[in-house]
């Protein structure tokens, strides 16, 4: 098998640039290049994309595609791929019971048939984040998450959900206030955040650090917190930095 670039790009939905990225940044070499400059992908090359591009629709940062397809072991490949099939599969039906609360929602409203909240967010979750959370932090925490979130009831688990949001709002207003981070208001919110967490993982204090720098290096978790008002995220990593000095490894 020998592609050109025009042709994965054609074939793949991937632009030229894109292509031409991933070999700038080390992520996808071409199996060779011709005198014109032109990139050429063998069949390991275009595996190597199909596992990228597998791990982009499930929404994985590029610097922890790297590490998870820099394998040589064919072995570890296929067990990593069969997790992300998992993932794939999960998330197809979690689209699928999506579409059936949007559509009784449309139905109801047309008909004027009142809806429970049970049946108003039927389907909601987080399990698009699992493979990445797993190569993060390993198959027994999030097992045990899973399991935590599980033994709650539906009640317990939309009170969970509100805390953060209280507690990501109140940041937004202490960032806007330009508060101090060691303050006693910052540090009384920590402790809400932490005990927030501990619902499903107890971190120790360079963990629990670790988890406050993600949250501004992290685009994603950065904007969680920073919709809420700019420098939220950074408020909280601070004030995380010197809460965690408070706790025990």
């Amino acid at each position: 098998m020998d592609l050109d670039i025009s042709a994965v790009a054609r074939i793949t939905g991937v632009t030229s640039r894109t292509l031409r990225h991933y070999d700038a940044i080390g992520l996808l070499s071409p199996a060779w290049t011709g005198h014109d400059g032109r990139r050429h992908y063998g069949e390991t090359e275009l595996l190597r994309l199909q596992h990228i591009l597998v791990l982009r629709e499930l929404e994985v940062p590029l610097d922890t595609i790297a590490r998870i397809v820099d394998t040589d072991d064919a072995a570890l490949t296929a067990a990593l791929m069969r997790d992300h099939h998992v993932a794939l599969l999960a998330q197809r039906d979690r689209f699928a019971a999506l579409a059936e609360t949007v559509e009784r929602t449309i139905t109801r409203l047309e008909k004027g048939i009142p809806m429970s909240a049970d049946d108003m967010f039927e389907g909601f979750d987080n399990s698009r984040y699992e493979p990445e959370a797993r190569e993060r932090w390993g198959d027994d925490a999030v097992a045990r998450s899973n399991a935590a979130w599980g033994s709650l009831d539906k009640d317990a688990q939309r009170a969970h959900l509100a805390e953060h949001e209280a507690i990501a709002e109140a940041l937004g207003r202490l960032a806007a206030a330009d508060a101090d981070p060691e303050g006693d208001e910052a540090q009384a919110l920590v402790a809400r955040h932490h005990a927030w967490v501990s619902l499903f993982w107890t971190p120790g204090r360079d963990a629990y650090a670790g988890l406050g720098a993600m949250y501004v290096d992290d685009p994603r978790f950065r904007a969680t917190y920073d919709k809420h008002g700019d420098g939220a995220a950074e408020l909280l990593r601070d004030a995380i930095a010197v809460y965690a000095q408070t706790l025990e490894d």
